[in-house]
């Protein structure tokens, strides 16, 4: 997350405490294996999919909002199951439900409301797949939280220290291209340290690459969430979390980069490392 180089500071130390308490817990969960883990993802699904219905204007109390939630989780829970295809159908069938009743009921944006169900649904199916695989499934979520927020890190803090030219400034107005560098940068640095820690002597050019790869998709992601509150007349998605918004915020780059990892571990074959 980039910011303009006025070097304001202030939000810092919040942001700092909140990711303190919140890493640690993922990373909890991601190491003691896929119980837990798949526990994680229904709480955070639940908790997206509340925020993107009430970023539409609708209610998860009532429809069209409460297919969203409902197709995210039962596609969750066909993919802990070990049926992908039936997860897609699910998430399908979930978008198409949310868009016809709020079409009907005329009280929220129809086609948003079926872009939540697929955003966030196969971002979680992702997550769950790369997690599958016992040993690699471990290392290959490590490895992309731990760039995901590298790239998040490095890209606010070489923002908010350099400022310079705007990278897209009709979509955000604060992120820079010093920034997006300083991202990048700082997603294949740790993408590469990762590698070598979770695998020793395996680190190297692909382990960069991946990286770099998932790097680019979380600063895609950041924009995209930037586009779509400024497409609602929104700062941040919710307030659930001190200094830094919501759900949505924090995790639009997890989001877009999942899909991606996950697609990058289907093509390289089950139980192998991203990086291999």
């Amino acid at each position: 997350m980039s910011a303009a180089g006025g070097r304001n500071w202030s939000d810092l130390r919040k942001r700092a405490l909140t990711a303190g308490l919140l890493g640690p817990a993922a990373l909890l969960c991601i190491w003691l294996g896929a119980y837990w883990w798949t526990v994680l993802m229904a709480v955070c699904a639940a908790g997206l999919a509340w925020e993107w219905v009430r970023l539409c204007g609708g209610s998860t109390r009532s429809r069209p909002g409460l297919f969203v939630p409902a197709a995210v989780l039962l596609a969750g829970a066909a993919s802990t199951a070990g049926s992908f295809p039936t997860a897609v159908v699910l998430l399908l069938v979930g978008a198409y439900a949310a868009r016809h009743s709020a079409r009907r009921r005329g009280l929220v944006p129809p086609l948003w409301l079926a872009f939540g169900a697929l955003y966030i649904g196969l971002a979680g199916v992702a997550l769950i797949e790369l997690r599958h695989a016992d040993v690699a499934g471990r290392e290959n979520v490590i490895f992309l939280f731990l760039v995901v927020w590298a790239s998040d890190i490095s890209a606010y803090l070489a923002g908010r220290s350099f400022g310079g030219p705007k990278l897209w400034p009709a979509v955000s107005p604060n992120k820079t291209w010093a920034g997006a560098l300083g991202g990048l940068a700082g997603a294949m640095l740790v993408g590469v340290l990762a590698a070598a820690a979770l695998e020793p002597g395996s680190a190297g050019i692909r382990a960069a690459l991946v990286a770099g790869l998932l790097g680019i998709a979380t600063q895609g992601g950041d924009l995209l969430e930037s586009w779509i509150k400024r497409r609602f007349g929104v700062k941040d998605s919710s307030g659930l979390i001190p200094g830094h918004g919501g759900l949505l915020d924090r995790l639009d780059g997890v989001l877009a980069a999942a899909p991606v990892a996950a697609l990058l571990s289907w093509a390289i074959g089950p139980g192998t490392q991203l990086w291999r």
